[in-house]
C-alpha cells in the first residue's frame, strides 16, 4: 500500500455534534435501526427498544430507517412509504423517543425536506461519486454521513470529502462498508478505518453491511450476520468514532436486508461489549 495514501501524522478529528450526539468526541456512539421503515406502528416499536439500550448502555444512539430503499436487487422487493410519509414517521419518533435521527438520500430534491426532520443525512454508498447528491445534502447544513462505495478505495473517499467541504460543509462522518471481493462478496478492511480517520472526520464502521453478501439470494441480497459481532468488536479495537448496525426484532422477516440484519434482542449485549473494548482502546491512547 502506497505509504502517502495511509494515515501517517494524521491530523486530529474535528468533533460532529447533532442531535445531542457527539461523533470524534470522548465518548463511544452508535447509529441503529432497522433497514426501511416497514410501518409507522413498527418503526416507533423498533426506536422505543433502542433508546431503552441506549439508557441502559449509557452509549449514545442515532435511529436509523430509510423511506425509500431505492437501490434494491428486485424491482419487485419492498421499498419503504416514499418520502413524505416516512419523514412523518421519523418525526414522530424524534418527538416519541428524543433520539437523533439519520436517513438515507437517494435524489437532490430530497435533501432539503429531510434535512428538516432528520439530524443526519446520509450518502448511500452506491451513490457515493453522485456530486450533485454529495452536494445538496452539503448545503443543507446538516450533518452528513457519507458511506464509502464498495467500489472504492479508501483513500478515494479525500474526493468525496471534499465535494461536500468545498460546498461549505465541515459536519462530515465517514463510513466503511466493505469493499467488493468477487462475485456477491465483501471484504472488510480494517485499515480503511485508520486510513480515514487520517481525513480528520469522524469515522464509522458499518458491521452490518459489511457481511451482505449483495445479490446472493437471486432477486434480494444474502448475508452473514453471524460475523457481525466479530467484526464489530474488531473495529472497536482498531478504533472507531461509531459503529453503525441494521437491527430487527425478526431479523429473518424483516421486509429489507434480514440476512446481515442484527438481531435487536441481542444489541445491548455486543454495545456493552464494544464500550469496554473502547474504553480500554482510549485509555491505552492517553497513556502512549
Amino acid at each position: 500500500m502506497n505509504g502517502s495514501r495511509g494515515a501517517a501524522a494524521a491530523p486530529a478529528v474535528a468533533p460532529v455534534e447533532t442531535g445531542g450526539v457527539v461523533f470524534g468526541g470522548p465518548q463511544f456512539v452508535a447509529i441503529a435501526g432497522p433497514c426501511v421503515i416497514e410501518s409507522a406502528d413498527a418503526c416507533l416499536a423498533h426506536a422505543e427498544k433502542i433508546a431503552a439500550i441506549a439508557r441502559a448502555t449509557g452509549v449514545p444512539i442515532v435511529f436509523k430507517s430509510s423511506f425509500d430503499k431505492a437501490n434494491r436487487t428486485s424491482h419487485g422487493s419492498f421499498r419503504g412509504p416514499g418520502l413524505e410519509a416516512g419523514l412523518r414517521i421519523l418525526e414522530r419518533v424524534k418527538r416519541a423517543t428524543g433520539m437523533a435521527v439519520l436517513t438515507d438520500i437517494h435524489e437532490p430534491a430530497q435533501a432539503a425536506p429531510a434535512a428538516e426532520v432528520v439530524d443526519i443525512l446520509q450518502i448511500p454508498a452506491l451513490l457515493s461519486r453522485q456530486t450533485d447528491l454529495v452536494v445538496a445534502a452539503a448545503k443543507t447544513g446538516c450533518a452528513v454521513n457519507l458511506k464509502k462505495g464498495q467500489f472504492l478505495a479508501p483513500w478515494d473517499m479525500r474526493a468525496v470529502i471534499a465535494k461536500a467541504a468545498d460546498a461549505g460543509n465541515r459536519r462530515l462522518i465517514v463510513t466503511e462498508r466493505g469493499f467488493s471481493f468477487g462475485y456477491n462478496n465483501l471484504v472488510a478492511d480494517l485499515r480503511a478505518l485508520v486510513i480515514m480517520r487520517g481525513f480528520g472526520y469522524p469515522v464509522v464502521f458499518d458491521a452490518t453491511h459489511s457481511v451482505q453478501l449483495p445479490g446472493a439470494g437471486g432477486e434480494r441480497s444474502g448475508g452473514q450476520r453471524e460475523f457481525v459481532a466479530p467484526l464489530a468488536r474488531a473495529a472497536a479495537a482498531v478504533g472507531v468514532d461509531a459503529v453503525f448496525m441494521e437491527v430487527h426484532e425478526d431479523p429473518d422477516h424483516a421486509l429489507s436486508d434480514g440476512p446481515n440484519s442484527f438481531p435487536l434482542a441481542r444489541m445491548a449485549a455486543l454495545l456493552e461489549d464494544l464500550k469496554r473494548i473502547d474504553e480500554l482502546v482510549r485509555s491505552r491512547a492517553e497513556r502512549a
